[in-house]
């Protein structure tokens, strides 16, 4: 264990990001994210972030609420969910009616963001960050709608125009497909995200807390036996997941050769009747010129006259 061992992502969030002295950690990454800075005022336990025990080791999430009344989903998924994108549009509505009261105004919606980070491919893309919002545009003039709303209270019988910012918006860090050198401050997240690396002068923020609270060194004995324990079974699943998908390619490939093998045969039986069909027809053709040119020389038709006719050479007609 090295002095700059940083304990992974997925458990500080499981163990150590929970706690409110911790909070700037996950400020920082927002804060990088969203171009703006985030205050976490509190961590809400819902129905949308209690694990399962299939789980358990294969994501983690938590939700928290804003100094802005706004709530982030933060999801660490560590291997495939073919039902990933289903699950975090789930996620958000969720959030949305656990916390607006019924009979509140609307107005009371909270924004909502999901900050996925994930350790698998997903999709088509080449880019290694992407985000994912709702907007309204012109289907024949490709304008962006802005609703006009009026707001006598707060901006003095003033109008103005409410982007849909109220929407939630989609964050998908696809760690692995990160391969630059870190030199902003969202490739620097990027590179603790996926390598564990740390710069000892960074100044992004949450990495400068990151680097002095996620150390593994700073764990008790039981607390990194638990961690290793963790690691250990992240690795055997992974190890697992990649058998089966080795074993499926290897039955595929088995497959697709016996496929192939009964296929070839059909294209060789059909060649061979083709070819088959192409000689017999040869033969039967050979057959009725030489019935012809016989019956032509027992008529005493002349050798000459009966080649042109028959088709076959004068030397052939010699020898009926």
């Amino acid at each position: 264990m090295k002095e700059n061992d940083y304990i992974r992502f997925d458990w500080a969030i499981k163990r150590i990001l929970r706690d409110k002295a911790n909070f700037a950690i996950l400020e920082g990454l927002f804060s990088v994210l969203l171009g703006k800075p985030i205050t976490i005022i509190e961590v809400l336990e819902s129905e949308s972030n209690q694990q399962t025990l299939e789980d358990k080791f294969n994501r983690v999430d938590m939700m928290v609420k804003s100094e802005n009344d706004e709530i982030f989903i933060v999801e660490v998924q560590l291997t495939r969910d073919l039902h990933f994108m289903k699950r975090i549009l789930y996620g958000t509505s969720k959030a949305i009616t656990e916390h607006i009261k019924l009979g509140d105004s609307y107005k009371n919606v909270k924004k909502i963001y999901s900050i996925n980070v994930l350790y698998f491919d997903l999709g088509k893309g080449e880019d290694y960050l992407y985000h994912g919002r709702t907007t309204f545009t012109g289907c024949f003039k490709k304008d962006e709608l802005k609703i006009k709303k009026r707001e006598l209270d707060a901006l003095e019988g003033k109008d103005r125009y409410v982007e849909t910012d109220i929407f939630p918006e989609y964050y998908l860090i696809r760690v692995n497909h990160f391969n630059e050198v870190a030199k902003t401050p969202i490739e620097e997240w990027m590179s603790f995200l996926k390598d564990g690396k740390i710069s000892k002068d960074t100044t992004t923020p949450g990495l400068k807390e990151a680097e002095e609270k996620l150390r593994v060194a700073n764990m008790d004995d039981s607390e990194r036996k638990e961690y290793f324990s963790h690691i250990d079974a992240i690795m055997s699943q992974n190890d697992t997941i990649e058998t089966y998908r080795l074993e499926g390619r290897a039955a595929g490939i088995a497959e697709g050769r016996a496929v192939g093998i009964v296929e070839g045969e059909a294209i060789g039986l059909k060649r061979g009747e083709a070819i088959g069909l192409e000689k017999g027809e040869a033969i039967g053709l050979k057959k009725k010129a030489i019935e012809m040119a016989r019956s032509l020389k027992s008529q005493g038709v002349d050798n000459l006259i009966i080649s042109k006719a028959s088709g076959l050479t004068v030397d052939e007609i010699e020898k009926l």
